[in-house]
Formats: structure tokens, C-alpha cells, sequence
């Protein structure tokens, strides 16, 4: 029975030290571990036969089990300890940096086109003293339409324009809309939130993304960014509103652009009209980017109707005012001659690293 128990104890550790000794990583090397020292290892196994032994046979063959397991726990150290040095100095070789080679330059990111002209635009303004204004882009129906004079029956109020939200509280229709809720059509609803909270003088822009429902060309976007501005003060006149937008025509491209203001109809303002530069290109004189008009529309302005002034509590017999608005895309497409407006949303770094 010892011959054979001490047989078996020297087939292991010849078995066991050959395969530490080929064991080619560290997951390796513990399954090898495992396999003869771990809990259901086979020198393990052979161990606990040991209490069949007689009693003067067990000290010499505990004494040989106790060398063969200490002649694996040092083989597993030693081969360990060889594998984690092999390890580090691969990966010092995969990682090593070569200092004599010229560095790699990192691409500088900028400010979208988009936002620089926001930015220029507000910086005029603030310039004049006005102080900016926000709002949120989910809006209510009687700050987008009622209170800015939009009758019931106005088209922009209609599903085919503006996006409403989806009631989801159990609607009858797959079609039905909460026709309290949707998508601000553009930022003039701040200004009514804000002549609600603060009595004149007011001199607020209002920078913001907006939404309607228009396909995607050259000239329209169905999500764009729309800055628009509000005076309300006493003694505020047209000559005013004039005034203003010449000089933010003049700061935003160029004192020699002339101003034309042609007459126009907003629910809002009145009287209205629509604001042109003369065109860079032919300097008036009509080309093909004016379209043989020598003019460039730019925006929408007009002196705000009385009845805005009533659905916030402002007396329109003391206080007048006016509003402007205009599209930031558009101004960046007129000001740097961009012929359509979907290069500015299409993420070509080509186009946009131009600017």
C-alpha cells in the first residue's frame, strides 16, 4: 500500500512539474494549479488516502507528499514569476513610445457656423443694450398663436404646418392631437412670456431653435434657429425699428449694404414689413444670386399690434414697440454665399471646415 501511494505521489510531481514547466501564460499555469493542488486536484486526492496507512508507514510517506507538494508550489512560483516578466516586457514593447518620431497632430475642433453667426448676431444686440431671453421649445398653443393675434382659422395653426404633440392618454384616433401642446413655430412666444413678467422698458432677443413642417431644399429647413427681437418702451416709433436693423445689417455684413423695407403682413406687428440688403454680388445692380433683383430678403419686422399688447396687460395707449425675427441659417447662407441651407445640417466636415 506505501509503494504504491509513494509511486503515485512521484508520477505526480513528474506529471505535474512538466506541465508548469510548458505552461505558456498565467491561465494556463493556474489551471495546472488547479488541476493538482486545488480542492479536487489530484495530489489532493491522493492526500486524503493517507488515513488508510498504517501508523508506522504514514510519517515516511506524509514526509514525501509533504516534498512533492513543496516541489509544485515552487515550480508554480518560479514559473509564475517567469510568465508575468514575459508579460510586462511585451507589453513594454507593444506600448513603447518612439520619442525620436515626430508627434501626431490632433484636429482642432470649432464653433459650428451656425452658432458663430448666433453669436455675432447676439453680440450686436447686446451691444444696443438689449439683454437676452429664453423659453421652451415645447410650447403651448395660446403662447404661440392666441396671444400673438393668430386667429383660429389662421393656416399656420393647422396640423400640416406645425407639429403638435400626440395625445397619449388615450385618444380615440391614432390621428388626435392635443391641440394645446406642440413644437414652437419660432421665438416670438417669449416675448409674451416675458412682457407677462415684466412691464416696459423691454428690450429682449430671444435666440432659439424652432420647428415647423416644411421638406427639407435649398431655402427651408423644418428645424432651424430663429433669433428674434422686441422693444417696448414709451414713444417708440418706425424710424426706431428702422434704425435698428440698419445698423445690424451694417455690423453683420458690411456699412456699404444698403436697406430696404418693403410692406408685409404678420399677425403680430402693424404695420409690417420684410427687411432686403442689396446683394454683394452685383452690389444692386441685379445679378443671378439676387435673381436679377439687386436685393437679398433678410427678415420680418413691424411695429407690435396693440392687441399683443393686450393679452399681456400692457396699456397700448402709452407703450409701443416693435419685433423682428430672422433665421440664423439664413443670414449664414446670405452672408457667406452658401447657395443651400441643408449644407449647414449635413455634418460635411469638407464644407464646414471652411468656416
Amino acid at each position: 500500500m506505501r509503494m504504491e501511494i509513494t509511486e503515485r505521489l512521484v508520477d505526480l510531481r513528474d506529471e505535474a512539474l512538466s506541465k508548469v514547466a510548458s505552461a505558456k501564460d498565467l491561465e494556463e499555469l493556474e489551471s495546472v494549479r488547479v488541476a493538482y493542488l486545488g480542492k479536487k486536484g489530484a495530489l489532493t486526492a491522493v492526500l486524503r488516502g493517507l488515513g488508510e496507512l498504517p501508523a508506522q508507514q504514514r510519517p515516511a510517506v506524509g514526509r514525501i507528499s509533504n516534498e512533492v507538494r513543496e516541489a509544485l508550489e515552487s515550480a508554480l512560483a518560479e514559473r509564475k514569476q517567469a510568465l508575468e516578466r514575459e508579460a510586462l516586457e511585451r507589453r513594454i514593447a507593444r506600448e513603447a513610445v518612439d520619442v525620436t518620431l515626430p508627434g501626431r497632430q490632433r484636429v482642432l475642433g470649432h464653433q459650428h457656423i451656425i452658432h458663430q453667426i448666433v453669436d455675432e448676431i447676439v453680440d450686436v444686440f447686446v451691444g444696443l443694450g438689449y439683454r437676452i431671453a429664453e423659453g421652451p421649445e415645447v410650447e403651448l398653443d395660446y403662447y404661440n398663436f392666441t396671444a400673438l393675434n393668430h386667429p383660429p382659422e389662421h393656416p399656420a395653426r393647422a396640423a400640416t404646418d406645425t407639429f403638435y404633440v400626440r395625445d397619449m392618454t388615450g385618444a380615440s384616433s391614432p390621428d388626435a392631437f392635443d391641440s394645446e401642446v406642440l413644437l414652437r413655430t419660432h421665438t416670438s412666444p417669449v416675448q409674451v412670456r416675458v412682457m407677462e413678467k415684466q412691464r416696459p422698458p423691454i428690450y429682449v432677443l430671444a435666440p432659439g431653435k424652432v420647428f415647423r413642417r416644411d421638406v427639407a431644399d435649398p431655402s427651408h429647413l423644418p428645424q432651424f434657429t430663429q433669433i428674434e427681437g422686441l422693444v417696448v418702451d414709451e414713444g417708440i416709433t418706425f424710424g426706431d425699428l428702422k434704425g435698428t436693423l440698419e445698423r445690424f445689417v451694417h455690423e453683420i455684413f458690411g456699412p456699404d449694404r444698403r436697406v430696404r423695407l418693403r410692406p408685409h403682413f404678420f399677425p403680430f406687428t402693424e404695420p409690417s414689413a420684410e427687411v432686403d440688403v442689396s446683394c454683394a454680388m452685383c452690389g444692386g445692380e441685379g445679378c443671378r444670386s439676387c435673381g436679377g433683383e439687386g436685393w437679398l430678403e433678410v427678415l420680418g419686422c413691424g411695429m407690435v399690434d396693440p392687441n399683443v399688447f393686450r393679452y399681456v396687460g400692457i396699456d397700448p395707449e402709452r407703450y409701443s414697440g416693435f419685433a423682428f425675427g430672422m433665421g440664423a441659417e439664413r443670414i449664414a447662407a446670405l452672408k457667406h454665399g452658401i447657395p443651400d441651407l441643408r449644407l449647414l445640417i449635413e455634418g460635411d466636415m469638407r464644407f464646414l471646415r471652411q468656416f
